[in-house]
């Protein structure tokens, strides 16, 4: 998928034009990959875009109120006191102004677009626990599947607490450690016990479950959502 770089509004040539034809392309890249259901990175990098681009919006606003006023005229009535810059914008930070104004509400309604995609997979994933689970949640197994699919594909996954800025914040990693197939023998719970046996390091591990009722992608869909549904509850 083509991406738009993260300066890309202060790349290049700054032109109205320009910037709205190179917006308008990505943002036509990013309607295929939501009609493909795929999600991330995607939807990940318009909430990051649309991120930079109201702290810029809102860092022009703070700069214009540093710039020097003059008394433009005295309301008697009201009391009050209306001010003008004394120094026009330059003709860069008007365009600069114009691409802003303009992408943002066209950045609004994409990420609008992929959260309601996200709220129906997730509407269509069911996250239950494989057997007894244990005390100690922080690192075990997940097994995602679908709907009139045999494959099960195990991942391991491991969960940590991160210190930024002061705050803590918990994350997740996982990573495949194989592929298997469901059948009336292989069950779940057998599959689980294959997985001990093939990790020793993990004598009593949790074991979860994602199962989506519809064939969405893996990676791109599947794999982020079930690291979000397993924070929520290795959270708890």
């Amino acid at each position: 998928m083509k991406t738009l770089p993260k300066n890309w509004i202060a790349e290049g040539l700054i032109d109205f034009e320009y910037k709205k034809y190179q917006l308008l392309a990505y943002l036509q890249e990013t309607d295929q990959q939501f009609d493909a259901a795929k999600l991330y990175p995607v939807l990940g990098e318009l909430i990051e875009h649309h991120r930079l681009l109201d702290d810029l919006k809102k860092g022009k606003s703070e700069m214009k109120s540093l710039f020097p006023k003059a008394i433009s005229s005295i309301d008697v009535q009201n009391a009050k006191i209306h001010y003008q810059p004394r120094e026009k914008e330059g003709e860069l930070m008007q365009e600069i102004a114009n691409i802003t104004e303009y992408a943002l509400p066209l950045f609004s309604q994409q990420i609008h677009k992929g959260k309601e995609i996200y709220q129906h997979v997730e509407s269509q994933v069911k996250f239950e626990p494989v057997g007894i689970m244990p005390i100690y949640t922080q690192e075990g197994f997940i097994l995602v599947s679908k709907e009139n699919r045999a494959d099960i594909h195990a991942y391991q996954y491991q969960s940590n607490l991160l210190q930024l800025a002061g705050e803590k914040f918990r994350s997740v990693s996982m990573w495949l450690v194989g592929v298997f197939q469901k059948t009336i023998v292989n069950t779940l719970e057998r599959i689980k016990l294959q997985l001990i046996r093939e990790v020793k390091e993990l004598p009593n591990p949790a074991t979860w479950r994602v199962h989506s009722a519809q064939d969405f992608p893996m990676e791109e869909t599947l794999i982020p959502i079930s690291k979000r549904l397993l924070l929520q509850h290795v959270a708890k």
